[in-house]
């Protein structure tokens, strides 16, 4: 059977037992079909690079890992964004602990790379507006963030987000409130100067 039978014709369900089954193929038609998915969840956490890439792995790996304890209580989609999120949610915690260990953060190092670096001018030029919030969600707390990708990039619901990061719908509500008052502090001087 291929792929394409895989993506086309079998429900989530079925992909499933045959994964559990030892159908190496059938978890290919899972990475395919949910990639963007995971990719969407662990760049807006971590941003395009290195650690990213890692968590994409890492939530692939534990999703096959922990695809036979899957009980279908939520759909696939929000069982795999959970898995995503928490790898991400690990990723900073563990960037935290380096910038601690180290002394440095590595905003500060990046930041005096672009100022050292040649062509300072001609990049700021090219800044686009996708890059200049993806840099002011990479500013606030991994709460607030998890909150603003869950909802507003990745459109889930109030009650779909509340269950994914097992805090209540009023909780939601208010991260979401401080993370964009947070956002609009941030964006505020950067959009005036490179837009206005």
């Amino acid at each position: 059977m291929s792929l394409g039978r895989y993506l086309d014709d079998q429900t989530d369900d079925e992909i499933i037992a045959a994964v559990v089954g030892g159908n190496q193929q059938a978890f290919r038609a899972l990475v395919v079909r949910y990639q963007n998915v995971v990719a969407r969840t662990v760049i807006g956490m971590l941003g395009p690079g290195d650690d990213a890439d890692e968590a994409g792995q890492l939530t692939f790996l534990k999703l096959y890992q922990g695809l036979s304890s899957f009980r279908g209580e939520a759909a696939l989609s929000t069982f795999i964004t959970k898995i995503a999120m928490n790898t991400s949610l690990d990723l900073i915690r563990k960037r935290e602990r380096d910038r601690a260990r180290f002394g440095a953060s590595i905003r500060d190092i990046d930041d005096q790379e672009m100022v050292d670096g040649p062509g300072m001018s001609a990049a700021m030029e090219g800044i686009e507006l996708n890059d200049l919030v993806t840099r002011a969600l990479s500013q606030l707390s991994p709460p607030y963030r998890a909150v603003t990708m869950l909802r507003l990039v990745q459109g889930l619901s109030t009650k779909e987000v509340s269950e994914l990061l097992g805090v209540s719908e009023g909780t939601v509500h208010s991260r979401l409130s401080r993370a964009r008052d947070q956002l609009r502090k941030i964006l505020a001087p950067e959009v005036g100067e490179h837009y206005g």
